[in-house]
């Protein structure tokens, strides 16, 4: 049975702690960094209520490390990581799967992913579906912006702050465009408190 129940395990990274929850060998959620250990338990305890916390077997232990890689500015591909989505909408595995496939440094706009599902125009439900990730950083939820340079929403913890800093770390352009991350035009910039208070669910308006 301890193989269908969820385990946790909190860790460091270069934007603060987070965290990964597990069942048997697949990742079924992360949970990016609150404003004290505290509240991230508490996230923790919302999401999975019937979770322990548990020392990481070997494969998530090594999914730990990548995240870890990637969040310190390094060029780490996630694929190899095992996700379970299996609650997820066939919509919003779609979505995720589009996501999953934006390449390190890039980003793209909420209207391209929507194109890649094979629904030109449902922007905004790729927006609705990606504030529903279970597992931010493995599915780069964070690479996904607004039309025209705007930021688009994030709701996990510490919202555009946190996504602005990942984008940031990962050297971020657009797709085709040789411009860096800080001459993006955005609607937004890496805050240089790295525990901004969080902020709620945000849909993009386009």
């Amino acid at each position: 049975m301890a193989g269908h129940v969820p385990a946790f395990a909190l860790f460091d990274t270069p934007i603060g702690r987070c965290a990964i929850v597990w069942r048997g060998s697949a990742v079924i959620g992360v949970c990016l960094p609150e404003a004290s250990d505290s509240e991230l338990h508490q996230r923790i305890a919302r999401r999975f209520p019937t979770g322990s916390e548990g020392e990481p077997p070997a494969t998530i232990a090594a999914a730990i490390d990548a995240i870890q890689g990637l969040l310190s500015g390094g060029r780490v591909d996630l694929g190899f990581i095992e996700v379970d989505l299996s609650r997820a909408a066939p919509f919003e595995r779609q979505v995720y799967e589009a996501a999953a496939a934006i390449p390190h440094g890039q980003v793209r706009t909420y209207g391209q992913i929507a194109s890649a599902t094979g629904a030109p125009g449902a922007a905004r439900a790729v927006g609705r579906a990606l504030g529903r990730n279970p597992v931010p950083i493995i599915v780069p939820c964070h690479r996904i912006v607004a039309a025209e340079g705007k930021s688009g929403g994030f709701s996990a913890p510490g919202g555009l702050a946190t996504k602005f800093r990942i984008l940031e770390i990962e050297g971020a352009r657009r797709h085709g465009e040789p411009e860096l991350f800080e001459q993006l035009p955005w609607a937004a910039k890496p805050a240089a408190n790295r525990r901004e208070a969080p902020t709620g669910p945000s849909t993009p308006v386009r």
